[in-house]
């Protein structure tokens, strides 16, 4: 990637799991679980999907989960290990906030593996949430079993 490509969002789209599916698999160090990134490839598909492209190919994308008419989840993400750190999660996050916003939606949650596990990919993943706004609020020790102590970090969108 060069630091002139042009970034390109769509979205929201459902059906998108054949897309997302590559990106996630590129990305073993936080999809390194089978059965679970089986889980997020088959929920993409449902879900609505932001897609990030520079020129026609698809680079990262964002799918998010609405659990009340004011809250929302970046439920998975991922963009490919050699676009990293252009723009790109930033450029993604922008254009889910705004589709969230015109739906009301006052709270954007992410959950990730917490700061108490010694996980250096995770801690560039934490730093970006940071990055962006979102707050840590709760760890919740067994969500995910006690070897993957999950974070949940919250923003607010209004």
């Amino acid at each position: 990637m060069k630091s002139k490509d042009i970034i390109k969002i769509e979205g929201p789209l459902l059906g998108q799991s054949n897309v997302c599916g590559p990106i996630l698999r590129a990305l073993p160090e936080w999809f390194g679980i089978e059965e679970a990134t089986v889980q997020y490839i088959q929920d993409v598909g449902e879900l609505p999907t932001f897609l990030a492209r520079i020129e026609r190919v698809v680079v990262g994308f964002m799918s998010v989960k609405h659990h009340y008419p004011y809250a929302a989840e970046l439920y998975v993400l991922g963009v490919y290990p050699d676009c990293h750190r252009h723009g790109i999660g930033r450029a993604l996050l922008a254009s889910v906030e705004t589709y969230l916003r015109r739906q009301g939606v006052e709270y954007l949650q992410v959950k990730t593996l917490s700061d108490s596990h010694p996980d250096e990919g995770y801690a560039k993943t934490r730093a970006f949430y940071k990055a962006v706004g979102f707050r840590p609020l709760e760890e919740f020790k067994t969500l995910w079993g006690e070897a993957n102590p999950c974070l949940l970090m919250v923003k607010g969108i209004q």
